[in-house]
């Protein structure tokens, strides 16, 4: 069995010559006996210390939860961003669609519908041209007629030769005079909307609005 070592006993108060005390010794004994007084003291300075610990543990405990607060609401900002942005991008693959299809059925209806609006914007440059070649598909005599009609109805008095490119799309149509050329491709414009659309929402992505927490948005 282990004994502890014992503890020398050190005796530093110093006597001079006489007997009388010089230095008197760091050593007291421990007080046994307590009035009411100190004893109420005793247990407010343990109160207030205890209290004290508490309010320190509880500040500790307040501030780990904070932690997690921010740390869970970083994620969850990010995975709404992420939502976000890809509910902007359905959207936008839904507006497009929308567009195609409304757009094909207004073409299906209104085949020269783009013609005439080309004709009605170059009416004063094609005033002056002698000659108009108008190339596209599908050009029959009922479709060239109502081309004729419609180059006439703009103000264009001068001759309009027709080119069959039977590898256009319908509706698609390529406007050539002495001093100028202008076309229209329905599938050409719907790609490049649908590229900028896409560009513009690649260069939005981590740039959206800022998602508010103000509750009472809600």
């Amino acid at each position: 069995m282990a004994h502890s070592q014992p503890r020398p006993f050190i005796f530093d108060t110093e006597f001079d010559a006489d007997g009388g005390v010089v230095h008197p010794g760091a050593w007291k004994a421990p007080k046994r006996s307590f009035l009411p007084a100190e004893v109420d003291a005793l247990v407010a300075q343990a109160r207030l210390e205890a209290r004290e610990q508490a309010l320190s543990e509880v500040e500790h405990v307040r501030a780990m939860a904070l932690s997690h607060i921010a740390q869970s609401t970083a994620q969850a900002m990010t995975m709404l961003k992420s939502v976000a942005q890809a509910h902007r991008e359905q959207s936008a693959d839904l507006a497009m669609a929308a567009a195609r299809a409304i757009g094909g059925a207004a073409l299906a209806r209104f085949p020269n519908a783009p013609l005439r609006a080309a004709l009605e914007m170059l009416a004063q440059e094609i005033d002056a041209s002698p000659r108009l070649v108008m190339r596209g598909s599908g050009l029959d005599e009922t479709a060239r007629a109502q081309i004729e009609q419609a180059c006439a109805d703009s103000g264009f008095t001068g001759v309009v030769a027709f080119r069959d490119e039977p590898g256009m799309a319908p509706s698609a149509f390529q406007l050539e005079w002495a001093d100028g050329r202008a076309e229209h491709d329905p599938q050409g414009s719907a790609d490049r909307v649908a590229e900028a659309l896409t560009a513009a929402l690649a260069a939005e992505a981590g740039h959206g609005e800022t998602l508010s927490a103000d509750r009472s948005e809600f």
